[in-house]
């Protein structure tokens, strides 16, 4: 998977490795989780792994960061 071209926006330099790496997390955690898993661009560490139930409502900053999102496994539906 080529992911560099679906996220690099302007001059931002896409780290590869830390997308995958928080996109990884991002599954990982969405199969215990009733809540989406966002993928977010950070400063420090490249990318990261947010889970919609820690926030709430994202906040319109945090929204406009979000470059890939995974929805939650987990279901009450029976």
């Amino acid at each position: 998977m080529y992911a560099s071209l679906n996220i690099a926006q302007g001059s931002f330099q896409a780290d590869q490795a830390a997308f995958l790496a928080a996109l990884d997390k991002a599954h990982a955690r969405s199969l215990h989780s009733y809540f989406t898993q966002y993928v977010l661009t950070d400063g420090e560490a490249g990318y990261i792994a947010v889970d919609e139930g820690d926030y709430g409502a994202l906040p319109k900053a945090m929204l406009d960061r979000v470059i890939d999102t995974v929805p939650g496994k987990l279901s009450d539906e029976f």
